[in-house]
């Protein structure tokens, strides 16, 4: 058995952070691009969000609409 790594949460875990409204950085596979999306519900985004995403996040940021 191994270890859990205490920075990384389980897949329930962030899905349950993501509802509630926090950031919650998604990564791919280090045999892809090794990178990190970070990531929050729309409906829980203010201007401090985005502040945040573009002081520390550095690249662009989208979002996905319905409509």
């Amino acid at each position: 058995m191994t270890e859990r790594d205490p920075v990384m949460a389980t897949v329930p875990e962030a899905i349950e952070e993501y509802r509630r409204g926090k950031f919650v950085i998604i990564t791919d596979d280090e045999d892809r691009e090794n990178e990190g999306d970070l990531c929050i519900a729309a409906q829980f985004v203010t201007p401090d969000h985005i502040s945040c995403m573009a002081r520390y996040g550095r690249g662009l940021i989208g979002c996905s609409l319905t409509e």
